[in-house]
Parts: structure tokens; C-alpha cells; sequence
């Protein structure tokens, strides 16, 4: 077996001369293997990119299904020529974020990963070269539907605040900040830990800084309370806090503490129950309501209804976890049926590859969607058996 190393140089941002080498012999003449070396110029970055004990090597190689080892200032990449060249491309990403001053962590490494897979196709790993390979790479993430595919990595949105810069970490959210960029009203639907609600305050608070919006309110249906919240104890501020505590630990995360107390008793970060937009005008704001799936359409209607001149408005929830009586329908359903496709209006649909948590999280949410959909298949099925009986 003859294995041959080439060198493609990355010096900075730009990688020089390439040659590829491929050696057809291995995994019983299935696609060709291919081995390139990158060569880094600062050795202190690429400690940084292999991570202590090359834990973040061994990461990427179970995300891709690759070999990789260090030498020196130079990373082998060995491996199927797709899954070696995005890689490449994920390690050159990552690379720039450390240039950039990025900190490197598990929750980059699988970000990389995630966005990569995204800009290409990659196949399987047949089941007899597995063995081969120092970890099965079964679930490595597929391409996302979203037009995020277009951009090539360096060029992915971010949102920039004091704190610094927030980039995608899936194909979703990248798609989802381009239209928090471009679009006056947003809509955000899908499960937990995807980070439509935290890219959204990410936004409002860049906005704001940037002196484009006056103020942020937040909002969310109490619909655990059934907006009556007058038995609750306190003023209303503590009764509907617990309500918004996701929105407030964001908030946490983009501005001091102190900022936020300061801007709140101000005005220009606001927090109110649904109930209470009644009969506003919201002007000059970015609005974000949470947990929109709890909304009734009247509510839905009338919230939407609110916004005025230079305001932007986002609208996040996960259809899956509606909290409404039996036969009321979401409010949040019914105007993405009903929106869809008007100018001005973006809509994202994040997916469980979109789950930036702990990776369980994704199989956890994909495992309640095939349960959801087999109950669904059933349901359809008693109901043509006894269409079917009432017709004979």
C-alpha cells in the first residue's frame, strides 16, 4: 500500500499550491483515499486548534470521519477526497477564528463541523470501511434545505455587539441572521436550544447600540396563568419575570448587568405581558415575542398589528410545545400560513440539526418527531378504516 503526503500550504488566509494523491487501494478499491498536510505559520494558533491532548483533532476526526495528526506546525488530513476537503475547510475556518481572537471550545469544534457539512454533500460511510476510520461518522449532519449553502464559510453573517462578534454555529441560524439583518418582521419556529430566541435579543441589543432602534420590548404569553396575573404576589415586573427569564439571561449575555438594569429603568429595554400590548403603537423598537406557539390568532393578530414606523419584530416559538386548550389553534401557526411569502416577512424553520446543545439534545428532539409522525400515520389510518366501514 503506498500512501503519499502532499503539501498544501496555508499561510494566513490564503492557502497556496495544492496537489492530490489518490491511492485506490484502499478500503477494497472504493473511493479513491487522499492525504494532504496543511501547514500553519504560527505555532501558538495551531497549539490552540489541536487542543490540549489533540482532543480537538479527535473531535473533528468523530465529526468527519477523517484521520488527522500533528506534526510540527503541519496537520495530515487523511481520508475520502469530500470528507477531506471539508476538513479543510473547517480547519482553515477555525484557524481564522483564532486569528480573529475567537476562543476555541467543544462547542466551536461541533460548530465548525455543523456548518461545513452544510456547504457540502457528503455520503455515508459504507458500513465495511467504518473500521478503517477512527470513529463511525454516521450522524455527521447532512446539508441544510436553507440557502445558506451559498456562502462559502468565511463570508457567514454575524452580529456584531460591544461584547463582540456572535457567529452562526448551523446553517439554520445562518440563514435565520441573515433575514434578522434584512427583514422588518421575522419569524423564528422551531425546537429548543436552536437559538432563535437568543439571536434574536443578540440583534435587538446591536440594533440598539447602533442607535438604529430606541428601544427593545420583550414579550411572551403567560398562558401558564392564563394571563390573569393578579393573584400572583408582587408588582408587574415580578409577576411576569419568571415568564421571561430565557430573554433576561440573554440580555445578561450581551450587555453588563448594571446596562441592563440602567436601560430597563429608562425605558429602552422594556418587558411586558402579551396581554398589555393592547392598543400601542410600537415605533422606533425591535420587538421580540417569545413562546409565540401560546398565542391565540386574535392575539397573534393584534400583537402583529402594533408595529409602527422604523420598528422590527420577531416572532420565535416551537410548534410542538403549544400549551392551548384542546381545539384552540395556535396563533403562531396561523400566521405563518397566512404570512408566508409577503414581502418584507422572513421566515426560518429551524430543524434538530440545528441544536446547538449538548448533541443528545438533537437526537432527543428527533426521537419525539418520529413518535409525533408515527402517531400521525396512525391516526390517518383509523380514520380511512372507518371512512372506509361507514362506507359499505
Amino acid at each position: 500500500m503506498r500512501e503519499q503526503t502532499v503539501s498544501a500550504i496555508l499561510t494566513g488566509r490564503r492557502p497556496a499550491r495544492a496537489q492530490d494523491h489518490h491511492d485506490p487501494s484502499r478500503h477494497g478499491g472504493m473511493d479513491a483515499m487522499r492525504t494532504i498536510t496543511l501547514q500553519f505559520d504560527d505555532n501558538a494558533l495551531l497549539a490552540r486548534l489541536v487542543g490540549d491532548h489533540d482532543r480537538h483533532l479527535l473531535h473533528l476526526e468523530r465529526g468527519f470521519g477523517i484521520r488527522l495528526s500533528c506534526r510540527g506546525n503541519r496537520v495530515a488530513v487523511s481520508g475520502t477526497p469530500d470528507r477531506v476537503e471539508i476538513a479543510q475547510a473547517a480547519l482553515n475556518s477555525l484557524y481564522r477564528r483564532l486569528e480573529g481572537g475567537t476562543d476555541l471550545d467543544t462547542a466551536e469544534i461541533d460548530a465548525a463541523i455543523r456548518m461545513a457539512a452544510a456547504h457540502h454533500t457528503l455520503p455515508r460511510l459504507p458500513s465495511e470501511g467504518r473500521s478503517a476510520m477512527p470513529h463511525d461518522s454516521a450522524h455527521l449532519p447532512q446539508p441544510h434545505r436553507s440557502e445558506s449553502h451559498r456562502l462559502s464559510l468565511p463570508e457567514l453573517p454575524a452580529i456584531r455587539t460591544r461584547r463582540g462578534a456572535i457567529a452562526p454555529r448551523s446553517a439554520g441560524q445562518a440563514t435565520y441572521m441573515e433575514m434578522l439583518a434584512q427583514a422588518e418582521m421575522v419569524f423564528g419556529i422551531g425546537p429548543a436550544g436552536t437559538g432563535k430566541t437568543y439571536l434574536a435579543v443578540a440583534q435587538a441589543v446591536a440594533m440598539l447600540q447602533a442607535g438604529q432602534v430606541d428601544r427593545i420590548v420583550l414579550s411572551r404569553p403567560a398562558v401558564e396563568a392564563g394571563e390573569r396575573l393578579g393573584f400572583l404576589p408582587g408588582d408587574m415586573k415580578d409577576k411576569i419575570d419568571p415568564y421571561l427569564r430565557p430573554l433576561y439571561d440573554a440580555l445578561h449575555d450581551m450587555l453588563p448587568g448594571d446596562q441592563v438594569v440602567r436601560r430597563m429603568a429608562t425605558g429602552e429595554i422594556e418587558v411586558a405581558p402579551l396581554a398589555f400590548m393592547r392598543g400601542r403603537t410600537l415605533a422606533h423598537s425591535f420587538v421580540i415575542l417569545d413562546e409565540a406557539q401560546n398565542t391565540t390568532s386574535a392575539q397573534m393578530k393584534m400583537f402583529l398589528t402594533r408595529m409602527g414606523s422604523g420598528t422590527r419584530m420577531v416572532v420565535t416559538g416551537d410548534l410542538s410545545q403549544v400549551d392551548l386548550p384542546s381545539g384552540v389553534t395556535s396563533g403562531l401557526r396561523d400566521a405563518v400560513d397566512t404570512l408566508e411569502g409577503l414581502p418584507g416577512i422572513g421566515i426560518t424553520r429551524f430543524e434538530s440539526r440545528d441544536v446547538v446543545r449538548h448533541p443528545l439534545v438533537a437526537r432527543i428532539v428527533d426521537a419525539y418527531d418520529q413518535r409525533a409522525a408515527a402517531e400521525r400515520d396512525m391516526s390517518r389510518s383509523r380514520a380511512r378504516r372507518e371512512n372506509n366501514g361507514t362506507a359499505k
